[in-house]
Parts: C-alpha cells; structure tokens; sequence
C-alpha cells in the first residue's frame, strides 16, 4: 500500500476507534457507573491512542523506506552491471524506479529495463511491510487505550495534555525553523568570509562580483550599493507615499467616515494587501515606470532610466498602505473616547482633538506600524527586479537604475555558477544582513509599542 493508502487506513482506523471509545464508555455509563469524563473524550483518547503511534511510524518509514528499496535491488546480481561512476548508476536507477512506480511511461536508458521489476518486486516488498506495521501499531495503540476505558478514567485530562503536547510541538517546529535557517545563513556566511574579507563587503561601494577571488584585493563585494538601494527604495520612496496616506486613511476611516462608508471603504483598501507582489511588478514596469521617465524627460532629464528606483518605491509604497492603514487604524480605535468627548467638551475642533488627543495616544501603535511597514518593504523582491532593474547604483536620483539587496540574491543564486563559489555564498551574506535588519526592525517595533503604550481607564 502507497503512502496514501497508508494515511487513508489511519484515517479509517481512527474513526473506528472514536466509535468504539465512545460506545465502550457509553455502555459503562448505561451499566451504573459513573464516567469521569464524557464518552466523546474517552473516544477522542482511543482515536489519540490508536493514530499517533503509526503515524509517527509512516514518518519514519518514508525516510528509510527508499534506501531499504535501493540496497534490496543492488543486492540482486544484475546490479553488478551498472556504470562504476555514481552519476550514471544514480540515473539508471532513477529512471527504473519511476517506471515502476509509474511516473513515466518508458526509459530512455537501455540500461534502466532490466531493474524495472526489481524495483516493482521491491516497492511491493517493503509496502507490504509498511501497511502491515502500520496496521498492528494502530490495532496495538487501540487495545492499550481500549483496556484504560473506566468509569473512573479521566480521559479528558489526558486527551488535553495530548492536545497541548500536539500545540507546543507545533510552536517548536516554528522556532526549531528558525533556528535552521538563522544557522544555515551564519554558516555559509562564514564560508564566504573565508573568501572575501567582511571589511570589503561592509564597506565597499563597488558591487560587480567576480567568480574567482583574490585576497587582499577588490573583488567587487562592496554591498554598499546594495544596502542604500535597500533603504532609499523601501525605507525612504516607499514610505513617502505609504506613511501620509496609510495614516491619512485611517483617521478618515475612524473620525469622519460614517458607518456605512467605513463597511465598504475598509474592505476595499485591504483588497490592496491581497494582491500579488508579482502583479504589483508588472504594474510597476508596465505602467509606472515608463510614465515616470517620461515625466524626468519632460522636466529635463534625457538620461532618465527605464527602470528606475522612484517607479519601484511608489509601486511598493501603495502595496504597504493597507499595513500602515490597518494597524493606525486599530491604534485610534483603541483610544478610549472619553478622550475624545472631554476634548470635545472643553472646546477643541476635530482637526484639534485628531492632532492633539488621538495621535499622541495611538502613537505607539502608529510607529510599530511603520516600522513592520518598512521590514515588509526592505523585503520586497518581485516590484524592485521588474521595475527598478539589476545594476548596483550608489545615487540619490530616484530616476536612476537602483538595486537592493533582494534582487541581488535573486540574481546570484539563479544560473550555472558553482555553489562553493563566492558568487554563490555572498547571497548567503546579503541574506544574514537583511535577517538582522528586519529583526532589529521587528525588535524595535515591539519596544516601542511596549515602552509607550499607555494603559487608559
């Protein structure tokens, strides 16, 4: 039985013994004993008791399952004809296997015919075994739980020390993945420190990166560039046309606008988060771009480029609106309204209660807002390669060619270039950096929403 057909009999285990559980408890009830616990938790405990154990089992199992396939085939004497080098006995086998697994119709390698059915004998070989464990490690978990069943059992404490079990296995899986990823990122980092000197890639401003290195000299991993394009991109155009009107939308929404606006306009302006960055891109160098170098045209400047860093950061402005709009809003919303009508009451106008009262107290909300605003921005990857272009720039002309530090990873880690190279490794570094740039960023978000949060009564 295939893995599906593996997780289908777990399925259907399961539901039988939620049946039997419940039924079990509910004839001990009917006899005059009285249950601890509800007959559906004494189910839910025999469903726990009879599912986890084989499904822990099914995961380990297609782990080990194909090199248990592989070595039952090279044991048989027709693997001594294989190639003696490891790419081409790896693509014969690869190739006989999907033919016995169905995936493909025919083999393009002669050579591949002969272990078809000794891949067919073996898959069914060690299915065969994999339904059979699976089958008595359920029956097996099942019969513990069914031998628990008492009226004095409390099934419900153990089926929700299971469930939290379930829940902090699922929060670790988060953290454990982080972790990966924040040691897979310092490790290749190293590697590529290694190579090229970090006072070179922190400071240097000339980013042309070549594949063979020389030490001590300019290799052309001065990420400089990279890191103000980044910024003037995300953090300084984006957040120009995001800020105002993201902040301008919300006291709108919440102070002026009435019930029945509010209910259409809000859906509205999320719609805006909900459209694909790759949309966003396309817009931005179908549309924006070229109607910004027409404008640079027009005011004067015939060397305006195509693909210019002003299209790329009001593109991605309007795509963070909706954030800035979304947590401002919830911030004035939070703001108790005895502020407001004691405002109102002493005389001040609504412009003057907005700009002296709200603002001041939803502030902190306000600047967490930006600040994730702008670790969502310095992340954006698919408007800057399709709207701002690949060429390194250090410039403050916003009708230039700029680029940032996620297109670059994008570009270095696309094409036939060697992985232990330094092109290769440096989108490794770049990536650390912008890790620790948004995290910083997400960190002081969060310090200052605590710090000057204020409790109202």
């Amino acid at each position: 039985m295939t893995g599906t057909g593996l997780l289908f009999l777990i399925a259907g285990m399961a539901l039988l013994a939620w049946l039997v559980g419940r039924a079990r408890a509910t004839s001990l009830a009917r006899g005059g004993g009285a249950l601890n616990s509800l007959p559906s938790y004494h189910g839910w405990f025999l469903l726990v008791c009879a599912v986890v154990p084989p499904l822990l089992f099914l995961a380990f199992w297609s782990a080990i399952s194909p090199a248990l396939v592989t070595n039952m085939v090279l044991s048989d004497p027709v693997a001594s004809a294989l190639p003696a080098d490891a790419f081409g006995r790896a693509s014969i086998l690869s190739e006989a296997r999907s033919i016995a697994q169905g995936l493909q119709d025919k083999g393009f390698q002669p050579a591949s015919q002969p272990f078809v059915p000794l891949y067919k004998a073996a898959l069914a070989h060690y299915q065969l075994l994999g339904t059979i464990a699976t089958a008595l490690l359920a029956f097996a978990g099942g019969a513990f739980a069914f031998t628990r069943i008492r009226p004095d059992f409390r099934a419900r404490n153990r089926v929700e020390t299971l469930v939290m079990w379930g829940l902090m296995l699922a929060s670790l899986i988060a953290i454990i993945t982080t972790l990966g990823i924040l040691a897979s990122l310092l490790f290749e980092t190293y590697r590529f420190f290694t190579l090229v000197s970090p006072l070179e890639f922190l400071t240097g401003t000339d980013w042309n990166p070549k594949a063979n290195v020389t030490p001590g000299a300019d290799n052309g991993y001065g990420a400089i560039p990279l890191f103000w394009g980044t910024i003037f991109i995300g953090a300084i155009i984006a957040m120009l046309v995001a800020i105002p009107r993201g902040l301008m939308s919300a006291i709108f929404l919440t102070q002026y606008a009435s019930a029945r606006v509010r209910r259409w306009m809000k859906p509205v302006l999320e719609i805006l988060a909900g459209i694909p960055t790759v949309v966003y891109g396309y817009f931005a160098a179908l549309t924006i771009a070229p109607m910004v170098r027409d404008f640079a045209v027009m005011v004067g400047m015939s060397n305006a480029a195509s693909d210019n860093a002003l299209a790329a950061g009001v593109v991605m402005g309007v795509m963070i609106i909706p954030l800035v709009s979304s947590m401002s809003d919830d911030s004035l919303a939070a703001v108790p309204s005895a502020m407001r009508d004691g405002s109102l009451a002493m005389g001040a106008t609504k412009s003057e209660t907005i700009k002296k009262v709200l603002l001041p107290a939803a502030l902190p909300g306000v600047v967490g807002g930006v600040l994730l605003a702008i670790s969502r921005a310095i992340g954006e990857t698919m408007i800057v390669v399709m709207a701002a272009g690949y060429t390194a720039n250090l410039t403050a002309n916003p009708f230039e060619t700029i680029s940032t530090v996620t297109v670059q990873i994008v570009a270095l880690l696309t094409g036939d270039q060697d992985f232990n190279s330094p092109q290769t490794l440096a989108a490794f570094a770049l990536g650390l950096v912008l890790f620790v740039v948004t995290l910083l960023l997400n960190l002081v978000a969060l310090r200052v929403v605590k710090k000057y949060r204020e409790a109202y009564e």
